[in-house]
């Protein structure tokens, strides 16, 4: 997951969420009995200058020694059209939870190539106020709105033989 935002309207720095972690369940015939549920773990915040990671993980803005990790579980999933998805859930940042809708991309699926699994790519979007999770410090100087972009390829268990 990568987020971008503007620094005074010079630059639209990003950082990266890594090692996270979650169960997308994804039905191609009926999508609304598709779910999605991930941790974000804020240890896994990467914005590429490690003093920075320090600040974002700081009580300014994450509080990652008291909130370790961000949550979202998906609440409906609907169809948007060929290929696309919108996908509303509760994300949890901070101990506060707000609704976010995500546009979603179904890249493709099928077998694996490699694992010989099931498996499915899918890229989303949203934008979110920083301000409506308690991180919301230095704005409107460091922009309110964030741009999240995510993206998956999510593999499924081997079918039994």
């Amino acid at each position: 997951m990568l987020a971008q935002w503007s620094h005074f309207g010079f630059s639209n720095p990003s950082a990266h969420f890594g090692n996270v972690e979650g169960t997308l369940v994804y039905n191609a015939e009926d999508v609304t009995k598709s779910t999605v549920e991930v941790k974000l773990p804020l240890s896994g915040l990467n914005s590429f200058t490690a003093k920075f990671d320090e600040h974002l993980k700081s009580a300014d803005f994450f509080d990652a020694a008291k909130f370790a990790d961000a949550t979202f579980k998906s609440t409906k999933v609907e169809a948007a059209g060929t290929n696309k998805l919108t996908v509303t859930g509760d994300l949890t940042i901070k101990g506060i939870t707000k609704p976010v809708t995500l546009d979603v991309t179904v890249n493709g699926g099928g077998e694996h190539p490699m694992a010989k699994v099931p498996a499915a790519g899918f890229d989303a979007t949203t934008t979110l106020k920083r301000s409506d999770f308690g991180v919301g410090a230095y704005a409107p100087n460091v922009s309110d709105e964030v741009k999240i972009r995510i993206t998956t390829e999510a593999t499924g268990e081997k079918p039994a033989a």
